[in-house]
């Protein structure tokens, strides 16, 4: 595949740009990776295609089982419709590792309130000892908060977040022989283990609201999200010419995009697409699970050698200058927690802000 890869002395970009604009988002069947020789060069000519063109496609052939889908999304309304003292007692606010619930509002992109409420989830671990020379982000790593009126939910929440782990690296391994790489490329970047950041969302109805921000646009910053979408549609995600493209839910599969992590890594030939999600219409709510695989915070993120057909058609990094984009994983993840939770930056970081 390499070989087909760097033979080719024609630019990939050019040969993209003189291709139509997709007006959906493509399927992937990731299962194909295990067909035969010619079904996986068709898959992973597929996948390098989407991940240049804007790294965002619904995957099936997933292997998770839909039991334990209808399970963790019914276990997400079941809390939702706690009483609020009973989700108040996991609030996020009380953690110093950005883990735990966030009433609607609580949560900012781009300065702007998200009009939904969540519990954010991450890698269920013990604290680490800090230091005065200790980097800041360390603060950030230790247990979940879990409701007591719920005890069943940790169960559920941590063998979801084993199935998409799972499932995001496989698809980081798809990514990798997408770009010419050995399929262990990416192995380096989630030792000694990946980020495992989930969040269980509820979007009310926009009456609610007063404002149809479910979340604002944004691009994800870890390696790959894995999103779970309920019954009702709300994703919307922006092409390459500035217009956005629904992404409703389709049952028995995920969507799937790049963070920007992968686009540093890669010099910009993977995009990170910038997305956002509407509130429902009055009356209603929406439900999704979104799971970010990101790299472990004690590396780096390295620049990618990609076959010359690839390299040509990098495009740099689209950072934002007020928001730069850092190397430095830990660094990254505590930057995008400071910004987006104010609240907690307040109570917790006082001595970074």
């Amino acid at each position: 595949m390499l070989e087909a890869l760097t033979a080719s002395t024609d630019s990939y970009a050019d040969e993209k740009m003189s291709e139509s604009v997709i007006a959906h988002l493509p399927t992937l069947d990731i299962s194909r990776l295990d067909g035969t020789p010619d079904e996986r060069a068709s898959v992973a000519a597929d996948l390098r295609d989407i991940l240049y063109e804007h790294g965002f496609f619904y995957l099936s052939g997933h292997g998770v089982d839909p039991t334990l889908v209808a399970e963790v999304l019914a276990a997400s309304k079941r809390f939702f419709a706690l009483p609020e003292a009973d989700k108040l007692e996991i609030e996020m606010i009380r953690s110093p590792r950005f883990r735990g619930y966030s009433r609607a509002g609580a949560e900012l992109t781009q300065g702007r309130p998200d009009w939904r409420e969540q519990v954010d989830f991450d890698c269920e671990e013990e604290a680490l000892a800090v230091g005065p020379d200790s980097p800041a982000w360390q603060r950030t790593i230790g247990p979940n908060l879990w409701p007591s009126a719920m005890p069943e939910l940790k169960d559920v929440i941590t063998r979801y977040q084993d199935a998409v782990t799972r499932v995001g690296l496989d698809v980081l391994r798809a990514i990798a022989i997408a770009l010419g790489q050995d399929e262990d490329a990416f192995e380096p970047m989630v030792r000694p283990r990946p980020r495992q950041h989930l969040k269980i969302l509820r979007y009310p109805g926009r009456a609610a609201a007063g404002s149809d921000q479910g979340v604002g646009a944004h691009k994800d910053g870890g390696l790959v999200t894995i999103l779970l979408q309920d019954e009702l549609a709300g994703l919307r995600v922006q092409g390459q010419d500035g217009e956005w493209i629904d992404a409703p839910p389709v049952p028995g599969s995920f969507v799937v995009n790049t963070g920007e992590l992968l686009e540093l890594a890669t010099n910009g030939f993977v995009r990170a697409d910038v997305h956002a999600a509407v509130s429902p219409p009055p009356g209603l709510e929406r439900y999704s699970i979104a799971f970010f695989l990101g790299a472990a915070h004690e590396g780096s993120i390295p620049l990618i050698d990609l076959p010359p057909a690839l390299k040509r058609a990098e495009r740099g990094v689209s950072s934002d200058p007020a928001n730069p984009l850092f190397r430095d994983v830990g660094a990254n993840h505590l930057k995008a927690r400071l910004r987006s939770h104010p609240d907690v930056a307040r109570v917790h970081y006082a001595d970074l802000l």
